[in-house]
């Protein structure tokens, strides 16, 4: 990767100034000809001028590496330290203890952790959305060969090869957890009586398919895909079909943290969201950020396992390939970024559902709690980003389900598959 492309954060400021213009184009003129930082003087400073940010070696930490990578953090007066981490029990860990200032994190792990689930119980926050969609299903290529490429064919072969089936997910109140709960009910497997659910962190998963410990998991891109290259699995669905546009990884920190430094927040969400309307504003940027991030110092894989997908351009091992419109968004004008109550309270109706909550908590009280909108709309602001008017949105998931916010408890109370 040229180095010229992406300017070092130690260039001084005019010469960054002229590199940083020509990497990102006009989706980066706001603010860059302006002065140093909207937040970066006197009350507004930043409370701590340095953070790190810890992230999971996944194609969807491109924006908190790019915000880095690409100097956008500078802007606003804070330097981005972004720390590759193993797991995601690890990023949990170094959350709660203060080891990390904020994580690109599993939004199911942080409304785990608030309510006591999954971990220690600590108050946490979300400050903005990260990305939507871009995650997948994985079956193993021995299942497929048996007919199993998809949520109904592979419920004909369980119920046709009595065994114990094992599919993975992440971590066990994430995104993936979730997804692939609500993608074996939705094919009328129960995960919880008619299959056996593992964790695995997301670089392992392919190592652990290759040697026969899954049926299949669900997991971020790039590792369906290198699932793929390898020989090993094929994708029977993409996250985008269970439910398109759907929340994913957030920008995380504790409730402490974000309540004792809003400037660093607000600088910090600034940073991030220029780098996600750069990741977003062209197929060129999103060819330099694959070449970023299959680097060693974070996803550690080849630029070929992350460059088709992030431009939407699938196959699924089985010899069909299609242009997906719905693929991995950044930005997206915006949409992707507000931090949705309805969508935080949806993964609280899972925990419910699958009997990792006993009972019904008070599921919007806990997503105010929770989702920092009032940051997220300061810091939207100053970027002249489309916040919405309504807190809640409503989408239809791929077992003709609408969910919308309005009455939580029914419809965690509704499904016909729950623990």
């Amino acid at each position: 990767m040229s180095k010229r492309l992406f300017p070092s954060p130690v260039l001084s400021l005019e010469s960054g100034r002229r590199d940083f213009l020509r990497v990102a184009g006009g989706a980066a003129l706001y603010g860059a000809l302006g002065h140093h930082g909207v937040w970066a003087a006197g009350s507004d400073a930043p409370e701590k001028k340095e953070v790190k940010i810890g992230f999971i070696p996944l194609t969807d930490c491109a924006s908190v590496v790019m915000a880095s990578v690409l100097g956008f953090d500078q802007k606003y007066g804070v330097k981005i330290v972004p720390s590759k981490e193993a797991s995601w029990a690890s990023v949990r860990d170094k959350m709660v203890n203060g080891e990390l200032d904020f994580a690109h994190v599993l939004y199911g792990l942080v409304y785990g952790l608030h309510l006591g689930i999954g971990g220690p119980k600590k108050d946490m926050a979300v400050l903005m959305n990260l990305n939507n969609n871009g995650q997948a299903i994985t079956l193993s290529k021995a299942l497929a060969d048996k007919g199993a490429v998809d949520g109904a064919s592979l419920a004909k072969v369980m119920a046709k090869e009595k065994r114990e089936y094992t599919f993975a997910g992440t971590f066990p109140t994430g995104t993936h957890a979730m997804w692939m709960h609500y993608w074996l009910a939705a094919a009328g497997i129960n995960p919880v009586t008619d299959a056996k659910l593992i964790t695995v962190p997301p670089p392992q998963m392919v190592a652990n398919m290759r040697v026969g410990n899954m049926d299949g998991f669900c997991v971020g891109e790039p590792w369906n895909h290198r699932a793929i290259m390898d020989g090993i699995g094929i994708t029977a669905n993409t996250s985008q079909d269970i439910w398109k546009d759907h929340p994913e990884k957030v920008l995380g920190t504790t409730g402490d943290f974000a309540s004792k430094n809003p400037n660093t927040c607000r600088a910090v969400m600034m940073a991030i969201l220029e780098a996600s309307r750069w990741i977003d504003a062209s197929m060129q940027n999103k060819m330099k950020v694959a070449e970023t991030v299959a680097q060693k110092s974070y996803i550690n894989t080849s630029v070929d396992a992350i460059n088709q997908r992030i431009l939407g351009r699938y196959q699924n091992g089985l010899g069909k390939t299609w242009d997906d419109s719905n693929h991995m968004k950044f930005f997206n004008d915006g949409a992707v970024n507000f931090p949705y109550l309805s969508d935080g309270m949806w993964f609280l109706t899972q925990h419910k559902r699958w009997g990792l909550l006993k009972s019904h908590p008070d599921y919007l009280a806990v997503a105010k709690q929770i989702n920092r909108i009032d940051l997220y709309q300061q810091a939207a602001s100053q970027l002249k980003v489309n916040v919405p008017k309504d807190a809640l949105r409503s989408s239809k998931l791929m077992d003709g389900v609408v969910w919308d916010g309005k009455n939580p408890a029914q419809y965690a109370d509704s499904f016909k598959i729950k623990a």
